[in-house]
């Protein structure tokens, strides 16, 4: 995961509408051993509009790729797809980081309907 901790400028609500950002269930995890960072190959669905699309995701740390599936997360939708290695990930998992750095997922907190998008 890449960024910084300090607060960035400010931004209008029309950048932030721009960021599509919804709701899917994983419906596959899978070891991604050619990563260079450890992670899991995630496919997540996001709904008939979008459908299942795939994410490389470096949740290894705090996460149990037995427990992912059935698991809702929320992603960005809307960027380019992007190269890892031999794979494609076509949206952002999005997570924030534990204590010591390592990424959590984020997600509702009860059952809501996939493809619905943050507000």
């Amino acid at each position: 995961m890449s960024g910084s901790d300090a607060v960035q400028p400010q931004i209008t609500i029309d950048d932030f509408l721009r960021v599509d950002i919804r709701v899917g269930r994983i419906v596959a995890a899978e070891p991604f051993p050619q990563a260079r960072k450890p992670a899991f190959k995630l496919a997540i669905d996001f709904g008939p509009e979008i459908g299942v699309k795939r994410s490389s995701a470096q949740i290894t740390v705090n996460h149990q790729l037995e427990d992912l599936v059935g698991r809702q997360v929320l992603a960005v939708v809307n960027f380019p797809p992007r190269q890892i290695g031999p794979f494609v990930s076509e949206v952002l998992t999005l997570g924030v980081p534990d204590a010591n750095g390592a990424v959590m997922l984020i997600g509702p907190d009860r059952e809501v309907p996939i493809g619905g998008r943050l507000y």
